[in-house]
């Protein structure tokens, strides 16, 4: 028996989870330099159609198709190309088609995320090949072990992730950090940190992440009254709260907070709300997503002590705040949507020892799936840039950097050389920043 509202609801989840792919390209675009633009839109909307595909042929049945095996590790082949799903299929009692389109818009957003570790300096031809392994290989048998009933972390090991702490946010960071690894650090990596070239494209991006989270953290919660409505709350708690946190914590820091600090905070707080965004109070959603604002601006500073390159930080961001929240779940779940509760709800330590062995399997799983993938990309198709000179070209083409520098190495006395670079319309511009300098050398 079909349940038409929560049968309405699932649909309009999968089409705002759908609407995050381009959020997070215009997110991404907007952060990098300005040559990169064009590459890291084509990155994200690659996921879009190579992922759409294969979910269609064989993504949705091996992920929530009948356990082969009765191990809970992949599912079977009765659902091939969406065979045995029509009008009147139902699963959980919405459509099933529904419930397969919403899953697939998981499997794409993961797929986009993982793109920002490797900013400026992956081949497209190498990405393509990445996202079609990484999919079959890793996201999809994550999948069937924690969204499936029959799956041996739902099952067997009974952690709790209701939309994807690991599945989307965990797995997408550790397989960022394992494929920055892979991939190497850029030409100027501690030298020059990336500056956005476009914030009001990041925010743009950032309002359809926002609006799409809404579905994404609760899409999941059919069945459970007011859980939707709790999680749509608690998303937008938290996604506040993290950003005073990480407003909080770079003010500390630098005396000053930036724009791109307050949408990097929101980001975290919704990040942390989505392993079980309608199972928390209004109070501790708060106090997750302030802590996850905190502890996840500290965590972007980890690859330069460590030497990753993980060019939009999507290890601190998407790996920290998905562990971040699946332990806070393992604390302060209230038991209400999964009867599971957390220790400050009288549930003693087995839930979040559950949680930790989900977050410790599954995060080494994507790390070390990620970097044999990236391995056998980089030595068949290639995955880096092959040399210097192309990943230079990437970088600066048509960048306020190189303009800057050539316009300095004039004013350090190589003016012949620079305008050799520039042409003849430089000198005019060189001319005007003397007068500037000398009126005001600061």
């Amino acid at each position: 028996m079909l349940d038409s509202g929560n049968s309405a609801w699932l649909m309009m989840a999968a089409a705002m989870v759908l609407l995050m792919a381009p959020g997070l390209a215009f997110f991404y675009g907007g952060m990098v330099r300005t040559g990169q633009v064009i590459a890291m839109l084509k990155m994200c909307f690659v996921c879009v159609v190579l992922v759409t595909i294969i979910w269609f042929t064989v993504g949705y049945s091996l992920a929530f198709g009948e356990d082969a095996g009765g191990l809970g590790v992949i599912g079977g082949v009765d659902h091939l190309f969406m065979s045995g799903v029509g009008m009147d299929s139902a699963t959980a009692g919405v459509p099933t088609v529904a419930f397969s389109v919403f899953h697939m818009s998981f499997a794409i957003v993961t797929v986009a995320l993982i793109s920002g570790s490797v900013a400026g300096r992956a081949t497209m031809r190498g990405w393509i090949a990445f996202v079609c392994a990484w999919t079959l290989l890793v996201y999809i048998p994550m999948a069937h072990w924690v969204f499936s009933p029959d799956g041996w972390v739902a099952r067997q090991v009974g952690a709790v992730d209701f939309s994807g702490g690991t599945v989307v946010e965990l797995s997408s960071g550790a397989a960022g950090l394992a494929l920055a690894l892979v991939a190497g650090k850029r030409q100027d990596f501690e030298r020059t940190r990336i500056r956005p070239h476009n914030l009001p494209l990041v925010v743009v991006g950032l309002s359809l992440l926002w609006f799409g989270w809404f579905g994404f953290n609760t899409g999941s919660s059919l069945g459970t009254p007011g859980a939707a409505a709790m999680g749509v709350m608690n998303t937008q708690l938290a996604a506040g709260a993290a950003m005073a946190g990480w407003a909080l914590t770079v003010w500390l820091r630098a005396r000053k907070v930036g724009l791109l600090d307050m949408c990097m905070g929101a980001v975290t707080g919704m990040v942390a709300m989505t392993p079980l965004a309608g199972g928390v109070s209004l109070a501790w959603a708060t106090v997750i997503g302030f802590l996850a604002g905190l502890t996840c601006a500290f965590a972007i500073s980890w690859k330069y002590r460590f030497g990753v390159d993980d060019t939009l930080d999507v290890v601190g961001i998407h790996g920290w705040g998905g562990l971040f929240g699946m332990v806070m779940v393992g604390l302060a779940a209230t038991g209400a949507m999964t009867g599971k509760k957390g220790v400050f709800y009288g549930g003693g330590w087995d839930l979040l020892g559950r949680q930790l062995v989900a977050v410790l399997v599954l995060g080494l799983f994507s790390f070390g799936m990620t970097a044999l993938i990236g391995k056998v990309v980089d030595r068949t198709v290639g995955l880096r840039q092959q040399t210097a000179a192309e990943e230079h070209e990437q970088v600066y083409q048509n960048d306020w950097d190189a303009q800057f520098k050539e316009i300095a190495d004039a004013l350090r006395g190589s003016e012949e050389q620079a305008l050799t670079r520039t042409g003849p319309d430089a000198s005019a511009l060189l001319e005007q920043v003397r007068r500037m300098l000398a009126a005001d050398p600061e």
